[in-house]
């Protein structure tokens, strides 16, 4: 499946680099940026990082019809901490005009799209996002390296995403400040909470540690908690049933 993601993404690193080869890539982004990793601290434990997102290839498309304007405004009053923005085209039915249009919002956002050359750590500077994803298994650890680096040039937080120890060995090693660790088996797309639950024995004192995939009631959020964690992202449940307000609110046990 990684495969998959990262020739889809093949043509439009071309065109990046093609574009920063001729001196055309894009300003960074001039305004403010929420601080990420402070929101998720200030709603620690438990914190929401709530994604706007339309589709996957789990499950197709989701809901194509919600605004990204309505998403958000509709997760920061329900009291999401931080955006997570889906901006893969292929599979996920993202744009990058979703962090534009999101960031009236006023929250953090994450881009969650498969960043692989460091040219796309540059584009994600020039928008309004707080934050990128990478995900340990995508690259060499020097290739992680580097997009860090890069994102601390631009005073981008990076997301390390892991789905095992091994990919969690190559993440420490360049000492985080954030791990994601994402309970959903590659092969079979299923997800199964005991991996967060397994691999946050793990969690080193200092870091941020995050919960993605397979969470969908208030237990579940309780049950990441419990095991150490400082926030947990979801996206499928909350956009699933056509008020995704109502969903977190209902998700973080607030009912009224």
């Amino acid at each position: 499946m990684l495969e998959k993601f990262r020739q889809a993404k093949g043509p439009g690193i071309e065109r990046l680099i093609a574009l920063e080869d001729e001196g055309l890539m894009p300003a960074p982004f001039g305004g403010e940026r929420p601080d990420f990793i402070r929101a998720l601290w200030e709603h620690a434990p438990g914190a929401v990082i709530a994604e706007y997102k339309r589709a996957s290839p789990s499950r197709g498309e989701i809901d194509m019809t919600l605004t990204p304007e309505q998403v958000a405004a509709a997760y920061r009053d329900a009291g999401a901490a931080a955006l997570s923005v889906l901006t893969e085209e292929h599979y996920f039915k993202g744009s990058l005009e979703y962090l534009s249009r999101m960031a009236g919002a006023g929250l953090p956002m994450l881009r969650k799209d498969f960043i692989l050359h460091p040219v796309q750590v540059i584009e994600t500077a020039a928008t309004p996002a707080s934050a990128f994803l990478l995900i340990a298994r995508m690259s060499t650890q020097e290739e992680l390296r580097e997009m860090l680096g890069l994102g601390m040039a631009f005073e981008l937080q990076a997301v390390v995403e892991v789905f095992d120890e091994a990919d969690l060995e190559k993440a420490q090693a360049l000492d985080p400040e954030i791990i994601q660790v994402n309970s959903r088996d590659l092969d079979k797309l299923t997800t199964d909470l005991a991996v967060a639950e397994r691999l946050a024995r793990h969690k080193q004192e200092g870091q941020i540690w995050i919960a993605a995939s397979g969470i969908t009631t208030p237990d579940d959020r309780e049950r990441m908690i419990q095991a150490g964690y400082d926030a947990v992202l979801v996206g499928t449940s909350l956009m699933s049933g056509g008020d995704p307000g109502a969903a977190l609110k209902k998700l973080m046990g607030r009912n009224g």
